[in-house]
């Protein structure tokens, strides 16, 4: 394979023994063991477009196995290891991109996990070589730092993101903590809970103690180039990229703790894409839809910042995909990324299509609009569906703000069809942030995953507030980004 230069997938077949030791057996254990250490080694060749993994099943129920193990032995383990999941396993190996050099443990009491897992990587190995050349290769050797930047604020509680916010110089105070790195933020996202932001909706407490907490650094998202560390920081460099998900995104300048920085190959627009709105489909359909292969998708607002995403995965897992629009031109982007069925609902009725074309359901749906559309779903969704709530919306900007959904009879529906409601809020996944962000930009970068930016261009802190406005006008198409530093467009080009 490498020396065709064709990429592909190698699956080396292990054993739990070589996992643990198999008393009975030291050889075996030890050439087991040997296969699953000599696939750990060949992880570097990711970097060429060649993943080697390693299965590793337990008592897999077969005639040679029920004669040697015997099943009263198996079922002191769990019992024997049904070839279908041995089959799903190679699968997942198949298909997750971020996985080279990975050991899949299989059994039957227990299921499929990686060994070792992230407390035992955590606890016993080094940290891996990949962030620290990645952070080793600078964009600038040297980032002017000013004596103060420019941010948005929200100044006062409303749903009204023009009306709550205000653009204020802050003084850039140097040095930064022991344990802090300045960012200077050249993308920042746009999304729809902005407005839930700047209302105070993510924050609990009376009025008053909200009132209290103003002003507040505006923005979630962002990617940008470190500035300067502190002391104690010394993994990062000064000149790399860095993505951020916290507040104060929404600034010409921004100051983190370490702990928070999410290293990445480039501070481009498609990566700001990848961050709340690629991490959200990416790991809701994993974790809440526990999306497998061979179902029917439903995604709606499909065209957006994370519907996007959601189609494409769901496509790469193996899916039939349908997916709702507002628009011909909406409706041609989301069928070149490979959309089985779109609907646009200002040419065909949702329902009607739903009812007519999938009389027996929808297996999983990724909901992002609230309102009339999750009702619609709701009653769209198959026996054994699950039904995905990332977002609505439809329900952020109304008169008095977000105001809760009362949806009467929903207990009795889901207990009817033994249906699956799954709230998705991404703060609660931080621990999942960098490896799925690294399968993101895997997926992108070998041509699998097209990164979709909306081309209607915010130059600088004065245009956030226009661009928030225009994400909820319904026109985007893609992620909606302000290019915070637009010298670096100027920089970019010389490259």
């Amino acid at each position: 394979m490498e020396s065709l230069k064709r990429p592909g997938v190698i699956i080396n077949l292990g054993s739990a023994s070589g996992l643990y030791p198999l008393s009975i057996d030291p050889a075996y254990t030890a050439s087991k063991g040997g296969v699953v250490m000599f696939t750990r080694s060949l992880s570097p060749y990711k970097r060429k477009g060649i993943r080697i993994n390693v299965l590793c099943p337990e008592f897999v129920k077969t005639e040679l196995a029920s004669t040697v193990v015997g099943e009263r032995f198996a079922e002191r383990l769990g019992g024997f290891v049904p070839m279908e999941m041995v089959i799903k396993g190679t699968f997942e190996l198949i298909n997750d991109e971020s996985k080279a050099g990975s050991c899949l443990w299989i059994t039957n009491r227990r299921g499929m996990e990686y060994w070792p897992s992230s407390t035992e990587e955590a606890k016993y190995l080094l940290p891996s070589s990949r962030l620290g050349k990645q952070s080793s290769t600078a964009f600038f050797q040297k980032v002017d730092i000013p004596q103060s930047f420019e941010k948005v604020i929200v100044h006062t509680l409303s749903h009204n993101f023009r009306g709550a916010t205000s653009i204020v110089h802050s003084p850039l105070r140097l040095p930064i903590r022991p344990d802090h790195v300045l960012v200077k933020i050249v993308y920042a996202g746009v999304n729809a809970s902005d407005v839930n932001f700047s209302s105070g909706h993510y924050f609990g407490g009376s009025s008053k103690d909200l009132q209290s907490m103003l002003p507040l650094d505006a923005g979630f998202e962002s990617v940008g180039i470190i500035a300067a560390v502190g002391d104690s920081v010394t993994h990062l460099k000064v000149g790399t990229p860095a993505a951020m998900m916290t507040f104060g995104s929404y600034a010409e300048f921004v100051t983190v703790h370490s702990k928070h920085i999410l290293p990445v190959a480039r501070p481009d627009p498609e990566v700001v894409a990848m961050l709340t709105s690629g991490l959200t489909a990416s790991i809701a359909l994993e974790k809440a839809a526990q999306m497998e292969s061979g179902k029917v998708v439903l995604v709606t607002a499909a065209a957006g910042g994370t519907g996007q995403f959601a189609v494409q995965l769901a496509k790469l897992a193996g899916n039939k995909v349908v997916a709702t629009c507002g628009g011909k031109a909406k409706a041609t982007l989301l069928k070149d990324l490979g959309v089985d069925r779109v609907i646009d609902y200002r040419s065909e009725d949702i329902k009607t299509v739903l009812k007519t074309e999938y009389p027996k359901g929808i297996d999983i749906i990724y909901e992002s609009v609230g309102g009339d559309m999750f009702s619609l779903c709701l009653n769209a969704l198959a026996t054994y569906g699950r039904l995905i709530v990332i977002g609505m919306i439809s329900q952020y900007q109304g008169e008095n703000g977000w105001e809760p959904s009362n949806y009467p009879g929903l207990c009795e529906k889901i207990l009817k069809k033994s249906q699956t409601i799954s709230g998705f809020f991404l703060i609660q996944y931080a621990h999942l942030w960098q490896q799925h962000l690294d399968r993101l930009f895997n997926l992108f970068s070998s041509g699998k995953l097209k990164v979709l930016v909306d081309p209607k261009r915010f130059l600088g802190v004065q245009s956030v507030v226009d661009a928030v406005e225009y994400l909820h006008s319904g026109k985007s198409v893609g992620k909606v980004v302000v290019c915070i530093d637009p010298t670096f467009i100027d920089h970019k080009s010389k490259l």
